[in-house]
């Protein structure tokens, strides 16, 4: 059998702990003992294969994918960026998939009930491939923040939730993008758990008018590394509202 070469450790410097008793949920679902760090396998160095023809021609368009009698309410966005692994090379055809809150920062889900009304136009998520330069892109209306049961008055800032599925299953991550200038980031329980500041602008999107829509559409660039040591973080919760 040929030697497996091993992917690079996730620095845990920069990675926000599994416990961390302000954000109260990770309480009750952090691991007790120490992680045992495994020799890899082709069951890690090995991933899925997309194709094209498995998405839909409005899968990366958030705006009409889910469009039934008009728009979605809201300010409408573009997201874009690269996809680059621990090596700083592109990683082509990896699968980005995404889903947000609307504009009042509700999502589409039986369990969210704030107050703000469910936008009938807007689903709320999405998937594209990157192409050869690990590039991807797609239309959305921006989040608004929402009220959460952490703490009183406890507020989560605008976010957009990725999930990346690269050349392998190590290279899974499950994160959320920031944006710019939003006074809530700071105060978030969830931002909080990270302890470094360089490792929190990684999940801060920039405000990017070179690719903006003139009389439409502002941008926002999100670039995202799977693995290594300047790996975007990954994200120390359950999948869900949070």
């Amino acid at each position: 059998m040929s030697q497996i070469n091993e992917l690079y450790h996730r620095n845990y410097d920069r990675h926000p702990p599994a416990l961390v008793p302000e954000y109260k949920t990770s309480v009750l679902r952090s691991p007790k003992n120490a992680l045992i760090s495994l020799q890899n396998s082709l069951s890690e160095i090995t991933g899925p294969v997309f194709g094209q023809h498995e998405l839909g021609a409005l899968d990366n368009d958030l705006i009409l994918n889910y469009a039934k009698q008009g728009l979605p309410i809201g300010e409408r966005i573009i997201v874009h960026g690269y996809v680059r692994d621990e090596n700083g090379l592109p990683l082509r055809n990896a699968l980005v998939e995404v889903w947000q809150a609307n504009a009042g920062g509700r999502y589409r889900h039986k369990k969210d009930q704030y107050l703000a009304p469910i936008d009938p136009n807007f689903g709320g998520c999405g998937r594209m491939l990157t192409d050869d330069n690990g590039y991807y892109f797609f239309r959305t209306i921006k989040p608004g923040p929402y009220p959460w049961r952490n703490r009183v008055n406890d507020w989560r800032p605008a976010h957009i939730h990725f999930s990346l599925s690269g050349d392998a299953f190590a290279q899974r991550l499950i994160t959320q993008m920031y944006f710019e200038g939003d006074p809530l980031i700071a105060s978030c329980p969830i931002v909080r758990a990270i302890k470094n500041d360089d490792a929190v602008r990684t999940l801060i999107a920039g405000l990017d008018k070179t690719a903006s829509i003139q009389l439409d559409s502002l941008a926002y660039r999100f670039d995202l590394v799977l693995r290594g040591h300047r790996a975007t973080l990954f994200e120390n919760r359950l999948q869900g509202k949070a």
